[in-house]
């Protein structure tokens, strides 16, 4: 058997790749990155200035919530969140504390953006005293910090703490400017280690991972723009997001380049050759793949809720950005480091290597998992996919209606302590009261609907401006229950109900009731569209039919299964009350892309091998030879994902551990296992309706043995 042919000298992706990786051009693509890093570079450093973290810009603006907090402008020169301060002492408030409570609230006048405070107001126990403060988002974190400081001066005994919506909005804040540091440095350090580990030179490591820095500093600068200029939605959650997907997709691409250039320097003499071969033929499986993923995050456009939107475009750019990077500045880099990079494992030219089979005898392993999949196809597609659906089952366990307050974070920060304290001694709804606006004509009506809701403990004085009036309504349960979400529902019955009074209902927890409604509808509309859009890019790349629906329906299968065991683990293991409503489509949308990403590097390889030796023979081959590094690819990036379970936020950490495993069961499983033998029980049916289903070059050649 010879090795593959190689590409015509007059192939348009063959003069591409050598032109990348040519003598002299290779400086001027090292010069046009310099070039472009120096003049967008800064931009990535302001990508926090254009950030929105506020509640409201992460709804569309056809929400009932949003609506109100765009009328509640009406009202106030500034838009503000409340602070709540709340004091307590177990044994009963004494005149000391009271006396504290009034000096403080003099205090707060004087931080960052304050506005009239109102109180302290005891609570009927005599337990607690809480104090209302309006803050702008001048310095909110610095507001809050100094409230803070203020109010723990106080006589021995009595505890404070800040809450409401700026005392919570602060603490997710502060977690959010860490964010980019710390995942840039946490990613940084597990690729670079995963990388000598699996290259085992004590140099080479550094040219991926500098690409990728490259690749992350574009991306930034272009969201950054995107942001600035075209209104995106950006948040500390995409942008953390953003950091290990380029990260993560960078070096899966940088290894699957890299692994094709060590074989073609077995094969040419010279490095520019060998490059040239390499981008050529692995460049439509790092493209397809890079688009397959863009593409179903662009979906997400079509997401009703703005956060989920803007995440598409800010993951679509890291992953565009990372396939420039490491299909142009990668290349560049390697031909000018020449061979040496390689040390201590250099790979040279040997006329060996232009048998095939030399090469796939180095894949012991993979040869030998190859040979597997050959003895018993059907055995094992059926064990495998078994097992899947066992783990499917924990699907049952999985709770995605929102977290609480208290929910939202890994640990306890001072705002859900005040909430608790609140809890104990007031109403429940204090601090995070629902707003109802409506036409003034109507107030007296208005507020008759608003004190006949069930759920209502008390209802404001009405504040007028603008021909609108508006109230704040007390609910009896705590902001973020199920309860005062039900409560909301009939709030807004009542008051739509009230004639020419146009009233809407807004505030905290009709934000979150929005925001749950708006995530159920985006993942019954846009799951099958991602489905669609990545079945008719597999089937333009492999030209087939059959294969493409092998490669969707496992990767749903893994993706079902992950979030199935995710469940359980959230559960029982990490104790978590349950997920974020967006949860399931954001896990939907990584682990469906990036668990195709990895069958199509298997299954084009797959392709190639079969025009010369047959669809099984060309499995089998296909599997040994890119076992290693696609493996690789995947342990790379679910590690990079995993460096997010360290983090204090409850959805960062689902998110991570989710991808994590999914890649995981999706690299070593479906791809390794279940794709393979599926593919091999079927034969070349799987090439239908193409070219390769109806001819059987050598079908009938041998079945590759443990050694190859």
């Amino acid at each position: 058997m010879s090795a593959p042919s190689p590409p015509s000298p007059r192939s348009r992706t063959h003069r591409m790749a050598g032109l990348i990786a040519g003598r002299r051009t290779k400086w001027a693509v090292l010069a046009l990155w310099i070039v472009l890093l120096a003049a967008l570079g800064p931009l990535a450093g302001k990508l926090g200035d254009v950030e929105k973290n506020d509640a409201a810009s992460w709804l569309p603006a056809g929400a009932e919530s949003t609506r109100v907090v765009e009328l509640e402008e009406r009202f106030r020169k500034d838009e503000t969140m409340l602070a709540v301060i709340v004091y307590e002492r177990s044994g009963g408030i004494t005149a000391a504390d009271k006396a504290k409570a009034e000096s403080d609230a003099a205090a707060f006048q004087k931080l960052p953006g304050a506005q009239k405070a109102q109180g302290p107001f005891p609570s009927k126990d005599g337990k607690a005293l809480q104090t209302l403060v309006p803050l702008t988002d001048e310095d909110l974190t610095a507001a809050v910090d100094q409230a803070r400081d203020i109010a723990q001066r106080g006589p021995p005994g009595l505890v404070s703490h800040v809450t409401g919506p700026a005392g919570g909005g602060a603490d997710q804040f502060e977690v959010f400017q860490s964010l980019d540091g710390f995942l840039l440095m946490a990613a940084g350090l597990v690729v670079i280690v995963l990388l000598l580990f699996i290259y085992r030179s004590p140099v080479l490591w550094f040219v991926p991972v500098l690409s990728a820095v490259f690749a992350l500093g574009l991306a930034q600068s272009t969201v950054y723009l995107l942001a600035k200029y075209a209104d995106l939605t950006v948040n500390g959650q995409s942008a953390g997001i953003l950091t290990v997907l380029v990260f993560g997709v960078a070096t899966d691409y940088a290894l699957l380049l890299v692994a094709r250039y060590r074989e073609e320097l077995h094969r040419h003499e010279d490095r520019h050759e060998a490059m040239a071969y390499a981008l050529h033929r692995a460049a439509p499986a790092v493209i397809a793949s890079a688009a397959t993923v863009a593409v179903g995050l662009l979906c997400l456009l079509l997401a009703d809720m703005n956060s989920t939107a803007g995440l598409g475009p800010v993951a679509a750019a890291g992953v565009l950005t990372a396939l420039a990077a490491m299909t142009t500045l990668l290349p560049a880099l390697l031909v000018i480091c020449g061979r040496w990079l390689f040390w201590p494992l250099v790979p040279r030219y040997d006329a060996k290597y232009l048998e095939p089979e030399a090469y796939e005898a180095e894949h012991g392993v993979w040869s030998r998992v190859a040979a597997m999949v050959g003895k018993r196809p059907r055995a094992l597609w059926a064990a495998t996919m078994l097992g899947l659906i066992v783990l499917t089952l924990g699907l049952g366990s999985l709770k995605a209606d929102g977290l609480s307050d208290a929910g939202q974070f890994t640990g306890k920060p001072d705002s859900v302590k005040g909430s608790e304290v609140i809890a104990r001694h007031y109403a429940a709804g204090s601090g995070a009261p629902a707003v109802v606006i409506g036409e003034a004509p109507a107030s007296g009506r208005i507020a008759e609907a608003v004190r006949a809701t069930t759920g209502v403990a008390e209802v404001s004085a009405p504040v007028t401006a603008g021909g609108l009036v508006k109230y704040e309504a007390t609910l009896k349960d705590s902001a973020d229950s199920e309860a005062a979400r039900a409560t909301i529902d009939r709030l807004r019955a009542a008051v739509h109900a009230v004639p020419s009074a146009d009233a809407k209902v807004g505030g905290m927890t009709a934000t979150s009731l929005d925001i749950k409604r708006a995530s159920a509808r985006d993942n019954k509309v846009i799951i099958p569209i991602v489905l669609g859009v990545v079945f008719l890019i597999l089937i333009a790349l492999l030209r087939a039919v059959v294969a493409p629906l092998l490669m969707m329906g496992t990767v749903v299968l893994s993706f079902l299964a992950s979030l199935g065991a995710c469940a359980v683990i959230f559960e029982h293991g990490f104790g978590f009350e349950g997920t974020d409503s967006g949860f399931p489509l954001l896990t939907f949308i990584f682990l469906v892309a990036l668990g195709v990403d990895y069958n199509i590097f298997l299954m084009h390889r797959v392709r190639e091998e079969s025009q010369a030796l047959g669809t099984r023979r060309g499995i089998q081959r296909g599997l040994a030879v890119t076992g290693g590094v696609i493996t690789s690819a995947g342990l790379v990036l679910a590690a990079t994902f995993a460096s997010m379970v360290t983090l204090p936020l409850v959805f960062m950490v689902e998110m991570g551990f989710a991808v994590a495993f999914g890649v995981l069961l999706d690299t070593l499983v479906v791809r390794s296992l279940l794709l393979p033998a599926l593919a091999y029980d079927i034969g070349r049916r799987i090439w239908v309706p193409g070219r390769l289903a109806k001819e059987a070059p050598a079908e009938k050649a041998k079945v590759l043995d443990p050694v190859g």
